[in-house]
Formats: structure tokens, C-alpha cells, sequence
């Protein structure tokens, strides 16, 4: 940017991608008063359904795009696999925060890693798998392991756990020999997230850090303040995830992921360009949202550091809650009883339809006490038929 803000009111943001995440910046955005532009392939999109006007095309689309900057100030991405060339092409008419070149490290396992190692991070040990030369050399000490494909992985997909060598080439196979990362499995004891932000002036300041429990690959449950983790761990994550950020020479919001092991030791995991799913809990607990740090990062506004003015629970919603157990019989969660308890905050994305795993929507629960929030959420689990397994 030139240094010069964009002030609320006075600029069109826009950002690629439809889904719900550019859907909250998008609202974020409009309550300062910017107009807002999505770019997305899908007629019906929840960001498409609140912006300003949204643009139908393929993100790799060259009449789609030039639309996008002949009408934006600033655009940004609301998911990681947006190509990076595009947000390269869109750079050279107008800002885009993050940059393409950031987006392409998150989008490869291998280069994430080595940034990683380069901002001197602690990750799992690895092997890269790209050839069999790659298959032969992988030492025994990595297996028990996971190999995740290198490219297009998440919430738990592209992913397969394997315990010998026979495994692991049977697992390649499986994935289509395509590039991969073989990762040690390591003796987890708890997951972290840290959420940080970086503006174009180099200032950096990062929320709370989140304590998360995930079941089958995805995120299930977020608890803020982080119950199982010391004040130095915290501190250790935060400056980890800023180094990060710093390094990559961020702009917006990006969200590490943590592993502390069971003899206490701090591991990175993966890294997401974007807001994530763990930080929603930032939209009733906190005094800005994750969303709102999106919008100001990407404006070049100040950035104040956030705080938390309330302990909480987060609990995502996917499709299965809208189906009957063990049955394809639809049904339709009971949300008064939800919300009859206090300090709840549900927040539904506007997709049309439900399936199972499909991120549906989230549920916040704030109280005056981490432990009436964890007692109020556990109540609101039972009412939706959810684990409370946290």
C-alpha cells in the first residue's frame, strides 16, 4: 500500500472466495461501511448472498478478475487453495493481502515446512515423497507416522496413518504417488492455534491463544483461555506464530497450529492464510473479531491489540446435527433450547442445504467464568446430541 489508509466509508474491499469465512469479513467490512465484492465460481455462495454485488467466475478467470480490481481498493482471500497465480495477477492493479507468495507456501506442505525450519520453529521430522528413490530413503525412525499430500489437504482429507514400511508404500499408492509429506508421529498431549496479524507497516499483534479438540481431522471444539497450557507456552506460541508471520513478510490474518507433547515441548503443525475456525470464538469473546483484524489489516488501519473480555467455548456445527442418527432422515436442530442458555451466540453460514461434515455453523458461549462457560457449553452439547469429550 502507499501508506495511505483506506477509511471506512470511503473504499470497496474484495475478496476471493464465497464461502462462510468471506462471508463474515464481508459483514465485518459493511458494519465500517466499506462496499464489498466477492469473486466466487458458484452461483449461491454465503459471501455472494451478502456482498455488494458478486462477481461469477472461475478464480483463475481473466474478465472475472480484471471486474474484481476495476472495482476494488483492496482485495483479499477467504481460503488457502485460491490460486496464488491469481492473487498474483490481481497485485498488479491493486493491494491483495496476503500475497500470492505467502498463499503459496500454505499451499504446499513442503515449502510450509521449510519456512518453518527457516524462522527457526520447531515441526515434526519429515520425509519428502516424490519419487521412489524418496519411498527407499525414508529412515525407520519416521514410522509410526501420517503422510498428508503435499498439495490440497484439509480438515483431516488427504491424510492416512501408517505403522511400517509396507504401509507407507501401500498409503502412496492409495494417493495417487502424488507428492506427499510423511510426518513422525509424535505423543501429542494437547493442540493450540495462535491467530496473528501483520499489517503492510510491519505491526503485529495476535489473540489469545486457543485450546482445540478435533474429531476425525476437524476442529470440533475451541476453549479460550487455553485451560491446559501454561503462561510460558502461551508466550512461546504467540512469539513462534509472529516469527512466522514476520518472516513470510505477512499481510492480514493467519492462523499456526500447534502440537505441545507430552513432555511439554512446542511443535508448529500447519499454518492457514486466512481466518480459521478456531478464532470464531472472537466474534462474542472478544473486543475485536478475527474478521475485524481482516478488514483493518487489509485497509492498513491501526491495529489494536485485541483482548478478551470473556472466557469461552466454541463449538462448530456440521451437517450431521440436521440429520437423525444413524438415518437420512432430516431434522432441524433445536435452536430455542440452545438459546434459552445463557451467554449463547449462534452464528449459521446461509448454506442451502446440509450434509454430513459440512461446516454448517458455529456456537459461541461466553460467560463471566471459563468454568460456567464449559458448564453451559456441555449443556448446549447435550441438546444437540454432541460429545462433550473436551
Amino acid at each position: 500500500m502507499s501508506g495511505k489508509p483506506l477509511l471506512p466509508g470511503t473504499a470497496t474491499l474484495g475478496v476471493m472466495g464465497g464461502g462462510q469465512l468471506g462471508r463474515m469479513f464481508v459483514q465485518a467490512a459493511q458494519s465500517l461501511g466499506y462496499r464489498t465484492v466477492v469473486l466466487d465460481p458458484d452461483a449461491v455462495s454465503p459471501a455472494g448472498a451478502v456482498a455488494h454485488e458478486h462477481i461469477q467466475a472461475d478464480y483463475l478467470d481473466e474478465a472475472g478478475l480484471a471486474r474484481l480490481a476495476a472495482q476494488c481498493d483492496a482485495i483479499t482471500t477467504e481460503f488457502e487453495n485460491v490460486p496464488a497465480a491469481a492473487l498474483e495477477r490481481l497485485a498488479q492493479q491493486r493491494f491483495v493481502a496476503p500475497a500470492g507468495a505467502a498463499v503459496a507456501v500454505c499451499q504446499d506442505r513442503a515449502d510450509e515446512k521449510a519456512h518453518f525450519q527457516a524462522s527457526g520453529v520447531a515441526c515434526a521430522p519429515y520425509a519428502l515423497l516424490r519419487a521412489d528413490a524418496d519411498l527407499a530413503a525414508v529412515p525407520a525412525s519416521l514410522l509410526p507416522g501420517i503422510l498428508k499430500t503435499a498439495r490440497m489437504g484439509y480438515d483431516g482429507k488427504g491424510q492416512l496413518r501408517v505403522r511400517s514400511a509396507a504401509e507407507l508404500a501401500q498409503a502412496w499408492d492409495e494417493l495417487k504417488r502424488v507428492p506427499c509429506v510423511l510426518e513422525q508421529m509424535l505423543p501429542l498431549a494437547l493442540e493450540l492455534s495462535v491467530l496473528v496479524v501483520r499489517n503492510a507497516a510491519g505491526q503485529v499483534v495476535s489473540f489469545p491463544v486457543q485450546q482445540n479438540l478435533h474429531r476425525d481431522g476437524i476442529l470440533a471444539v475451541t476453549q479460550v483461555p487455553a485451560p491446559a497450557a501454561s503462561a510460558a507456552l502461551q508466550q512461546q506460541a504467540r512469539e513462534s506464530a509472529a516469527r512466522i508471520a514476520a518472516s513470510l513478510h505477512y499481510v492480514g490474518v493467519l492462523c499456526i497450529e500447534f502440537f505441545v507433547l507430552q513432555d511439554g515441548a512446542l511443535v508448529v503443525n500447519e499454518m492457514a492464510p486466512r481466518p480459521h475456525n478456531s478464532g470464531h470464538y472472537t466474534m462474542n469473546a472478544c473486543d475485536v473479531s478475527q474478521f475485524d483484524m481482516q478488514v483493518r489489516a487489509l485497509a492498513g488501519l491501526p491495529l489494536p491489540t485485541p483482548r478478551l473480555h470473556s472466557p469461552t467455548v466454541m463449538l462448530n456445527l456440521l451437517g450431521d446435527l440436521w440429520f437423525e442418527p444413524g438415518s437420512a432422515a432430516e431434522r432441524s436442530p433445536d435452536w430455542a433450547a440452545v438459546l434459552a442458555l445463557p451467554g449463547t451466540h449462534l452464528h449459521l453460514y446461509g448454506k442451502t442445504s446440509a450434509r454430513r461434515g459440512r461446516k454448517m455453523g458455529h456456537l459461541n458461549i461466553t460467560a463471566a467464568t471459563a468454568a460456567e462457560a464449559e458448564a453451559v457449553a456441555r449443556q448446549a452439547a447435550a441438546l444437540l446430541g454432541l460429545p462433550a469429550d473436551w
